[in-house]
């Protein structure tokens, strides 16, 4: 038997604790916010499914067997972000302001450590083709924060994206089907935490026979593409006149989100009798819709590549999700669809030196301009990107070429007005009407070794 100082609300806040960090957390994740690599965050994403690195596994697995040497990789994300809600007053007239003008909701730092690894496997088989396997890892903090969770109201608004994200993990491989064409499946890993309080307490706070049982259970997802490469499936190794050069590819990625669950029980002798009073939480952050995309790739030389492709992001479905939160759900948040295109364009300057940069536009999936509450905000965004990647072809002590990537990204929130609103009682809504925007930093650098 154990007997604590510890009021009612403070055994709800040790559960929250252990099971989140007080950090701003958001939907989506890193790599489909910024891109996990710096190829992907100098392209915008717009060359991350004709990547030739690890990262490939995430945005179209099928392209791992491009590069037939191993690989290991490590690498640093850091992602600054001003996001901005300048109050336009109260439109009831009378009452302060909950946001002064130019107000920061939110400049938390997003800052990821990503190792991935490549190898071949082809010679654990006897099936003659290509086979590839790989394995991708991000940890917030540079490695210090497994685990970012946040889920909560908001009376100032709160940014539906962008934030620090949970452990990122990705494994799968790809293979060689037939001449010039590869397919790949990779599976993404997310997390359910679940915890379970009971306790009895006294009316001045006092617990016990406490019982805290908490659990993380691996939720799995699936990352499914295949890549044709039409001069060599229609010619082989022959010129092909207009195939020559020109690829095509399709992915699915399946929708992901952390999610926790908490219940709690306490009961007061004399006051609140067993069965006790009983707490139900069923939350998620950092959901990434399902993603269809298709990229067109073309050489238009050996030095000089450029692609355009397509998302379909079903964001829709987050209104199912946010229906069953326990959090959120009066929010009756209405979400669309969106198609996101991005351009983007590599140039092999010399053995040593390859240059890379990209565009992209996204719409907000965010329909409602009412959240109540909740009170989320967000907006359309241009995305642009360059990158760089440097060669070395013999380096000291090591058999096989060094490379060294760095990607900067920009991501430029439109202005758009939302307005606030609660649902406690004697408020008139809406309470304020504020205008948001912001400005987005991103900075990615990588050391790979091939072998």
């Amino acid at each position: 038997m154990t007997t604590k100082n510890l009021s009612r609300w403070g055994a709800a806040a040790i559960i929250s604790t252990a099971l989140s960090s007080p950090v701003y957390a958001a939907m989506g994740n890193t790599a489909s916010t910024y891109g996990l690599l710096p190829t992907d965050v100098g392209t915008a994403q717009a060359l991350s499914m004709f990547n030739t690195q690890a990262s490939a596994l995430y945005y179209n697995p099928a392209y791992l067997t491009q590069d037939p040497r191993g690989e290991l990789t490590v690498g640093l994300l850091h992602g600054e972000q001003e996001l901005r809600a300048v109050s336009q007053g109260n439109p009831n007239g009378g009452g302060a302001a909950v946001i002064r003008d130019g107000d920061v909701l939110n400049d938390t730092d997003s800052q990821q450590q990503i190792i991935a690894l490549k190898t071949d496997l082809t010679d654990l088989t006897q099936f003659g083709h290509p086979i590839y396997f790989a394995i991708i890892a991000g940890v917030e903090k540079y490695g210090e924060e497994m685990l970012a969770f946040k889920s909560e109201n908001s009376q100032e608004g709160q940014f539906f994206n962008y934030g620090r994200q949970p452990l990122f993990l990705n494994l799968g491989g790809g293979i060689e089907l037939a001449n010039g064409i590869t397919s790949g499946a990779s599976a993404h890993i997310s997390l359910r935490s679940d915890a379970k309080l009971v306790a009895s307490a006294d009316l001045s706070g006092e617990t016990q026979y406490e019982e805290l049982n908490v659990t993380a259970k691996p939720v799995i997802r699936p990352v499914l593409s295949i890549n044709f490469e039409w001069d060599e499936v229609f010619c082989g190794k022959e010129d092909c006149g207009i195939w020559t050069g020109l690829e095509t590819a399709f992915a699915f990625r399946g929708h992901t989100e952390a999610r926790t669950s908490v219940e709690s029980n306490l009961t007061i002798p004399g006051t609140v009798i067993d069965p006790g009073i009983t707490v139900l939480i069923d939350t998620i952050d950092s959901y990434q819709p399902d993603i269809f995309s298709a990229g067109i790739l073309y050489h238009f030389s050996d030095n000089f590549r450029a692609a355009v492709t397509v998302e379909q992001q079903n964001w829709n479905d987050l209104e199912d999700e946010l229906a069953r939160d326990t959090v959120k759900d009066q929010a009756f948040a209405t979400f669309k669809d969106i198609v996101v295109p991005r351009v983007g364009a590599e140039w092999t300057v010399n053995e040593h030196l390859i240059l890379s940069a990209g565009v992209a536009y996204q719409e907000s999936p965010l329909e409602s301009i009412q959240t109540p509450d909740v009170n989320y905000l967000d907006s359309d965004k241009i995305i642009a990107g360059v990158g760089s990647s440097l060669i070395i072809q013999n380096p000291p002590i090591l058999a096989y070429p060094l490379r060294l990537d760095f990607g900067y990204q920009f991501q430029k929130l439109e202005e758009r007005d939302f307005e606030l609103t609660t649902t406690r009682p004697g408020v008139a809504n809406p309470y304020e009407v504020v205008t948001a925007d912001g400005d987005v930093h991103v900075f990615s650098g990588s050391i790979t070794l091939k072998f």
